[in-house]
């Protein structure tokens, strides 16, 4: 185990299932298999969990990651900030924000230090964080100011090997024709080949979804394809990326699920991730693309509604923790 990444495992929103997810694959020990967990979060979490899934194993409460032994337990960095009597299952809490925007400072501070070289989380959930004075759209935008990260960065959906990256995100569908840019489009671009770089891929694969039907049939159907799109293409190209495209958005995930591409590059949010939930609801993982650290969480939310009843799988966390410990190697070997 000593070859191992050392990940940091973030215990998320206490009332979701998380803590549950973490449970399940400490018991099944599914972390030794690909790195050497430190579980950042409160421990009752834990305890509470593993009453849930009927089950449990040792843990080890350190205080810093230099005392974990993981000969002895499950080495756990109790924080102490989820009490489970006021952060209960189902319930949203200023208290479980709280503690997942402090968790995430704590993972930052972890890793540039060098004590942990990545991280994952379980869900958080964005209004939680919203109430506990989180000011930024999304954990990834509040990462990036946590590392000073001024150059392209953001959500990487991921199912199976197929990336995906989208141009426009969290805004309304009348707003994402003034927002494509060449610009806009091209940071997308980079931000696709840089995370696949990471991840050990050396000549990405990058395909381009149009914005109109039938890819704008010429100017008939929409202008983007002409004036924004296949221009941000030709400057990747430039620039060294194997990007291609614009193709009819209906036919390019068809494409890219039989291999023809590493990673998509989306005009807004659901045009790939239906395709990607589609393909795998309960696989799919997200990379905080472009930031120094490999830090990756499940696509799927704390889904309160089945928290504390022991039948969340595990899947989508697993495939996170394969991908962190995955992007930690590469960049052992880069260094």
């Amino acid at each position: 185990m000593n070859d191992k990444p050392v990940l940091g495992i973030l215990t998320g929103d206490g009332a979701g299932v998380g803590p549950e997810i973490i449970a399940k694959l400490a018991v099944g020990k599914f972390f030794e298999q690909y790195c050497k967990p430190v579980i950042i979060g409160d421990a009752r979490l834990l305890e509470r969990a593993f009453s849930v899934i009927g089950s449990s194993t040792d843990l080890q409460i350190i205080s810093d990651i230099s005392d974990a032994d993981w000969t002895k337990g499950l080495p756990v960095l109790d924080q102490q900030d989820q009490d489970p009597s006021i952060v209960t299952f189902g319930t949203l809490t200023i208290e479980a924000g709280k503690a997942n925007l402090n968790a995430l400072k704590l993972a930052v501070e972890l890793y540039q230090e060098k004590k942990i070289e990545g991280f994952c989380f379980t869900p958080f959930n964005k209004a939680g964080l919203k109430d506990a004075g989180c000011k930024y759209e999304s954990e990834h935008h509040y990462l990036a100011q946590l590392f000073g990260h001024t150059g392209p960065f953001g959500e990487i959906n991921v199912v199976g090997d197929l990336w995906t990256t989208r141009t426009t995100s969290h805004i309304p569908i009348s707003e994402v024709s003034k927002n494509l840019t060449v610009q806009s489009i091209l940071r997308a671009v980079q931000l696709a080949d840089t995370s696949l770089r990471q991840s050990g891929i050396a000549k990405p694969r990058l395909a381009l979804a149009a914005l109109n039907p039938h890819a704008g049939e010429h100017g008939l159907c929409g202008r983007e394809e002409i004036d924004v799109i296949a221009p941000a293409i030709e400057k990747a190209k430039e620039m060294g990326i194997d990007a291609s495209g614009p193709y009819p958005s209906d036919i390019t995930f068809i494409k890219a699920f039989r291999g023809d591409f590493d990673g998509v590059v989306t005009m807004y949010h659901d045009q790939g991730q239906i395709a990607l939930k589609l393909r795998g609801f309960d696989e799919g993982i997200t990379i905080a693309g472009g930031l120094p650290a490999p830090i990756v969480t499940c696509a799927h939310g704390t889904a309160y509604d089945i928290a504390g009843k022991g039948i969340v799988k595990t899947s989508a966390f697993e495939n996170a923790v394969k991908m962190a410990s995955r992007m930690a190697n590469h960049l052992r070997q880069q260094a």
